[in-house]
């Protein structure tokens, strides 16, 4: 079994398009004129917030409430930010970081995996052998993250659960994106290796 059926595929289609971009810069100038103008923005990137900060706890309450800070210190912070500086879906999850750091500090919490389905697939999407199925294979993908480095296991969080693509996780961890792509390969051909062998077993 490939672990890439348990996991998003790496290699989603990506295209960036400049009407995106242009259109999120007038979001970002409206938003920094005018505070109530904020609204698009986090419409636009919240869900990715709240999937990364739902792998770092153990409810849906303390996720909503960790992407709710993170937005609020977004907001704060929204004069400062610089469009010629990193990407600002990188900026975002930088605060989002720090908010989770933060909580962490207080609670010593860590990456959490085991509420993954419920980020990833429904159970009414999965339908009843599906979920069982999922829940499978999930606790033995869980076995093998605990083994990772937190390093790797918070930039799983980043590619996996916030869908940032390689050059975004680079901005977010002041890493190259070449290291990134490296990392990413490395950590997932462990998982894979892994995993056959468990199945092996």
């Amino acid at each position: 079994m490939n672990i890439l059926l348990v996991l998003p595929s790496l290699f989603q289609p990506s295209i960036e398009l400049d009407e995106e971009k242009k259109r999120e810069v007038e979001l970002i100038e409206a938003a920094k004129a005018n505070p109530e103008a904020f609204a698009p923005l986090y419409e636009r990137y919240a869900y990715q917030v709240y999937c990364y900060t739902r792998t770092h706890v153990h409810s849906e309450e303390d996720a909503a409430d960790l992407t709710q800070q993170t937005f609020l210190h977004a907001l704060r912070a929204l004069p400062r930010y610089q469009l010629r500086g990193i990407p600002f879906i990188a900026w975002l999850f930088r605060i989002a970081l720090y908010t989770i750091r933060q909580k962490q500090r207080k609670e010593r919490g860590t990456v959490s995996w085991d509420l993954l389905p419920e980020i990833l697939h429904s159970k009414d999407e999965l339908g009843p052998e599906g979920a069982l199925l999922a829940q499978e294979r999930l606790k033995r993908v869980e076995d093998l993250l605990v083994r990772l480095k937190h390093s790797q296991r918070e930039m799983l969080a980043l590619r996996f659960a916030a869908g940032l693509r390689s050059s975004e996780i680079a901005a977010v961890l002041g890493k190259s994106q070449a290291a990134v792509k490296k990392q990413l390969s490395r950590i997932l051909h462990t998982l894979k290796e892994g995993y056959r062998q468990d199945e092996e077993i």
